[in-house]
């Protein structure tokens, strides 16, 4: 077999997992979840959720990716066989069906910079602003011409490689994420007006909580780590074995965190500071936020940095979502990297035709009472990443549990002390917690 190729080094390896974490979840969707879920107490459950369940399923990906040296459905072969490869063809499956419409996504992040600085969104009406999103994606050259474009930059990035392509990319643009974070960060909460969105954002108020906010904390805190796709595990099969797993899952799991709560006060004060709603559900970003950069000073600049910001974040996740289909195609059916890439990602591009067009010439089509695009995320959000993540527990958790610790401890090289409560986790609480969002999201 050709020698597999490996990260460089292990912050390369860091920076490529959170820049998978840190995408549109976290930016995109995490504020206006914290808006519609009461805030603060939000926040609070969201962030235990990460540190337990979340970190837990995140070190069992890596388990089963390092000491599988494969991808998803080479990991499960070579650790157990049987049925157990099933789950990670899973993986790279959803892979498929995430990034076709995920693409489409990211090429309106990609437009809407372009729009920054052209004026187009020099309104400060949410209603002029939400006239113009409906006017934009439901043009079919356009929204499939942004889909073309975000899903060519994905491509040239994995066709690279590990080392060259992926590691390489993370290095640059994960710097880049987090100044530009920062930097929206604190204008935001320099504005007059903010200290309500930060009061609404950090201070607690656990009587607003219900089981939807915790149904929607847990969610949000699985799905924004890029758990259950295989992901992981791909990544994982690219680094040595002196790498410490539980210390390097801690760390890209406190760094996708940490992006999610600056994100959160980079969006929410501007958001109060100006008196607009918080729970202004996925428009916040495309309608909401451009009126609020209309009425800042320099605001088209601050406009062009969030959308660069948000193109970014979801390129770098859009290459560990393809990742996986490609070491499948390499590993499984011995096709070259370039290959495999370009093949993939032209299935995938034609994939999301459809999802570029369902908010538009398409939009009478449904699947279910939902658009095209809303019905495939809904298939992967709901059903695929869930199911990912209860079998990648259980088939640790039970199956090759001793295997797995020796694989967190690096053959005894790293003591891992809280072994017996991961695997505790990976045993009962995850595949249940999991199985309640998966069940609550039906």
């Amino acid at each position: 077999m050709a020698q597999r190729d490996h990260f460089a080094t292990r912050l390369g390896f860091v920076l490529a997992a959170a820049g998978s974490a840190v995408g549109l979840g976290n930016i995109w969707k995490f504020p206006f979840m914290t808006g519609q879920n009461g805030g603060g107490a939000f926040l609070v459950l969201y962030i235990v959720f990460v540190l337990t369940i979340g970190l837990s399923v995140m070190l069992a990906e890596f388990a089963i990716g390092r000491a599988g040296q494969r991808n998803p459905v080479g990991s499960f072969r070579a650790l157990k066989g049987g049925a157990w490869p099933a789950a990670g063809g899973l993986g790279v499956i959803a892979g498929f069906v995430i990034l076709s419409f995920y693409s489409v996504v990211g090429g309106w992040t990609l437009a809407y910079a372009i729009k920054s600085v052209t004026g187009a969104l020099a309104s400060n009406d949410p209603k002029v602003l939400g006239a113009a999103f409906g006017t934009f994606i439901a043009d079919p050259l356009d929204v499939i011409g942004f889909h073309t474009a975000f899903m060519v930059l994905t491509l040239v990035i994995v066709a690279g490689g590990v080392r060259h392509g992926i590691e390489r990319a993370a290095r640059i643009l994960m710097p880049i994420l987090a100044l530009l974070v920062i930097v929206l960060a604190v204008r935001a909460v320099t504005l007059d007006g903010a200290a309500k969105g930060i009061a609404f954002f950090l201070t607690p108020d656990f009587s607003k909580v219900t089981w939807n906010t915790v149904n929607a904390a847990l969610g949000q805190a699985f799905f924004s780590l890029s758990l259950g796709m295989g992901t992981m595990i791909t990544y994982a099969s690219y680094l040595n074995r002196q790498v410490n797993l539980p210390k390097t899952a801690a760390q890209v799991t406190l760094l996708d965190t940490g992006f999610a709560v600056i994100a959160g006060l980079m969006i929410l004060p501007a958001v109060f500071a100006f008196g607009f709603d918080p729970a202004a559900g996925p428009g916040l970003t495309f309608i909401t936020l451009p009126a609020v950069f209309a009425q800042m000073p320099a605001g088209a600049l601050f406009s062009f940095l969030f959308f660069t910001l948000l193109a970014i974040a979801a390129l770098t996740s859009a290459v560990s979502i393809i990742e996986p289909v490609v070491s499948y195609l390499i590993d499984e059916r011995k096709l070259s990297r370039r290959t495999a890439t370009w093949g993939a990602g032209a299935v995938i591009w034609a994939l999301g035709v459809p999802s570029a067009l369902s908010l538009g010439p398409w939009k009478d089509i449904t699947v279910g009472g939902k658009s095209i695009l809303d019905a495939v995320d809904y298939l992967a959000s709901n059903i695929m990443l869930p199911l990912g993540g209860i079998l990648i527990a259980l088939f640790v958790g039970w199956s090759v549990a001793a295997r797995a610790v020796d694989e967190a401890q690096s053959g005894g090289n790293h003591p891992f002390a809280l072994a017996r409560a991961w695997i505790f986790i990976c045993r009962f609480v995850a595949p249940v917690a999991v199985a309640w969002v998966m069940i609550q999201g039906l």
